[in-house]
């Protein structure tokens, strides 16, 4: 005998687990042909209904005995329980408006440095210096020679001024 295997395409036995009388193939434990085989198998609707079943009766089950150990497992799991709840509701009532008074306070901030820049006297012209704004080739966007991020208040380049 050479294993079990679950499924077999090869053989006329019911789906379930049997004994090989030779060695397993590719074929036969194919990952792709298994889920097509569950959704046929004759046990399948019996399966969601013991499941059913089990999903709505009572969470302690009649053989757990009622020792230290499964009393500490039972308070580690309504420890767990809770701290979860209690960081699920700090993300959603704290975090999320933190995020959006602190998104508000850097608008704010922003708007404010702009007003400041704008009564302030112009700047002297920048020297263009041989290191800045190297273009190996044009870029696909725009004009070819502005990155993606290029803003023209605060960017400075100008080919024709290069030293």
């Amino acid at each position: 005998m050479f294993g079990l295997q679950f499924f077999s395409w090869s053989s006329s036995s019911p789906v379930g687990f049997f004994l090989l009388d030779r060695p397993p193939n590719a074929y036969d434990m194919s990952p792709y042909r298994l889920p097509i085989a569950t959704l046929i198998s004759p046990r399948a609707p019996a399966c969601a209904a013991f499941q059913r079943r089990l999903n709505s009766t009572d969470n302690k089950l009649p053989w757990m005995v009622d020792n230290e150990f499964n009393r500490e497992r039972a308070a580690v799991k309504h420890h767990a329980a809770t701290t979860s709840d209690l960081w699920r509701k700090l993300s959603i009532y704290a975090v999320i408006p933190c995020l959006i008074l602190g998104g508000l306070n850097a608008y704010n901030l922003l708007n404010e440095h702009w007003e400041h820049w704008e009564h302030m006297p112009p700047l002297e012209e920048r020297i263009e210096y041989p290191y800045q704004n190297i273009r190996v080739k044009s870029f696909p966007f725009g004009d070819g020679d502005k990155t993606i991020f290029w803003n023209n208040e605060v960017n400075y380049h100008h080919k024709d001024k290069a030293t």
